[in-house]
C-alpha cells in the first residue's frame, strides 16, 4: 500500500520490520546512497525519555555524487541534507517504509538546477521503494 504525505512518499510492505531495515539498506547501498546517520528512535525514547515506542529508525541516506552536485550549486543546501528515510512499525503490525520527498523539500530553494537532482534523487527513492 502507498503512502503519499505533502513532503513525504513509501509504502507498507509484507516484511517484518528487521527484515525491511535490511533490505532498504540494500537497495539504498544499490541506487548509490550511503547510511550516514541513523537515529533508533525507539531507543532514544527509551533511554531519554523512559517511554516506551514502537520500532522507528530514521536512516540519513546520501548520494554523494548527487550531494556534490547540488551542493555545487547552491552551498547552504547542506541544511537540508542527508535525505531521510523512515523504517517504522505500524499500529497494525506491519511494516512502513517511507522517504523525505526531495523535490517537496528542495524546491523551497527556487533553484530550478536543484529541483532537477532533486527528480533524480526521488527517481532514485522510487525505485528503493518499488525493490522492497
Amino acid at each position: 500500500m502507498e503512502i503519499k504525505t505533502p513532503y513525504a512518499f513509501g509504502k507498507t510492505v509484507d516484511i517484518a520490520y528487521a527484515e525491511a531495515e535490511k533490505r532498504v539498506r540494500e537497495e539504498l547501498a544499490k541506487e548509490g546512497f550511503g547510511v550516514l546517520t541513523e537515529i533508533d528512535v525507539r531507543k532514544k525514547f527509551a533511554e531519554k525519555l523512559q517511554k516506551e515506542f514502537r520500532d522507528y529508525l530514521i536512516l540519513g541516506a546520501c548520494n554523494p555524487h548527487l550531494a556534490f552536485e547540488a551542493l555545487g550549486r547552491e552551498v547552504n543546501l547542506g541544511t537540508l541534507l542527508p535525505c531521510n528515510v523512515v523504517v517504522y512499525t505500524r499500529d497494525d503490525g506491519k511494516t512502513a517504509v517511507m522517504v523525505m520527498d526531495p523535490v517537496a523539500a528542495l524546491s523551497m530553494i527556487g533553484n530550478p538546477e536543484i529541483t532537477e537532482i532533486a527528480k533524480k534523487v526521488a527517481e532514485k527513492m522510487h525505485r528503493v521503494l518499488a525493490a522492497l
